[in-house]
């Protein structure tokens, strides 16, 4: 029996587990056999995570956080939560050999994932001029010309903000119009280093060591043409990983998981979550690592409650 089990191992999953350890919680994380350390390990230079003024590797960012939390106790175990049963007061967890781990508290820090176009080239040149981040990446694509693919709010906001530094930005939409709202398109339009080009599909990213053009494909006639680049941001949404807890915990309007307030207490006692998975708008290493503090500090003081509750029990 576990007094807290963590199921994800981002900036998220590893803060709750540096609290959770140092207050003589023992958490046992599950890092996944695949996605361990999240989006962070897909991310090259990180400048923005405070404590490192010359900048730090994603990877080596997760390492570190990871090192911390082992240093305080925290189990880390290389395997996925395949089904979770928050019936009752303990919760059961099954991870992908079957077998079934308990624990008095949950905290499910399962990240968010970035939609990708799925295209030749993409995966191949990610971190090398194609991200999903313009917060997180941006500075590196001083005086270039780079790419925004999408066409709503998100990918307004980025192709915006990326002119800060930028010479020209072009906005790659599939159709003739934005799904963004009006002020968002408004503020778009008005600025005169972006370019649009309507009807137009991602076919292929092309470069050998880094992106430098983009093959894009008319959506109404379907003919190809090129387009020279020094950076492609894919700005179509982002997908929270809550599919094991969709008929668990109550989910919002967005598909991320619904907590109380600031704190990241869900429908179901004793289970809390944090990071990307409860967070619709940031999506920010520090954000999430804030917030898996709120996640350890919740299961803390919820475990405390059921202790001090316990004597009361048995006398009466």
């Amino acid at each position: 029996m576990r007094e807290v089990i963590i199921i994800g191992s981002g900036p998220a999953g590893f803060t709750a587990a540096i609290y959770a350890a140092r207050a003589e919680l023992s958490p046992l994380m599950f890092a996944s056999q695949v996605s361990m350390g999240g989006e962070l390990m897909n991310t090259t230079d990180v400048e923005n995570f405070p404590g490192f003024p010359e900048g730090i590797q994603g990877p080596d960012l997760m390492q570190k956080m990871q090192e911390q939390a082992e240093r305080f106790g925290t189990e880390v175990v290389y395997d996925d939560i395949v089904e979770v049963d928050f019936s009752g007061e303990i919760k059961r967890l099954t991870d992908t050999n079957g077998t079934v781990h308990e624990a008095r508290s949950v905290i499910f820090a399962t990240g968010s994932a970035y939609r990708k176009l799925g295209v030749e080239g993409e995966e191949r040149l990610s971190g090398h001029g194609v991200s999903w981040c313009a917060t997180c990446d941006g500075f590196f694509f001083r005086d270039k010309t780079i790419a925004v693919i999408g066409g709503g709010d998100s990918a307004m906001e980025e192709a915006t903000f990326l002119t800060r530094f930028a010479k020209k930005v072009y906005v790659i939409h599939r159709r003739d119009s934005l799904k963004a709202s009006k002020i968002m398109q408004q503020r778009a339009f008005d600025n005169e280093k972006i370019e649009f080009i309507w009807n137009s599909e991602v076919a292929e990213v092309h470069g050998a060591d880094a992106a430098d053009r983009l093959t894009l494909r008319n959506t109404v006639d379907g003919t190809l043409s090129e387009l020279p680049i020094e950076g492609i941001f894919v700005a179509i949404g982002n997908d929270p990983r809550t599919h094991l807890v969709h008929d668990k915990l109550d989910i919002t309007a967005d598909g991320t998981i619904a907590v109380e307030g600031r704190t990241s207490i869900t429908s179901v006692p004793g289970v809390f979550a944090a990071g990307d998975v409860i967070d619709p708008s940031y999506r920010q290493a520090v954000t999430a690592a804030a917030s898996g503090t709120v996640a350890a500090l919740d299961a803390e003081r919820y475990l405390a409650a059921i202790e001090a509750a316990q004597p009361a029990a048995v006398a009466g």
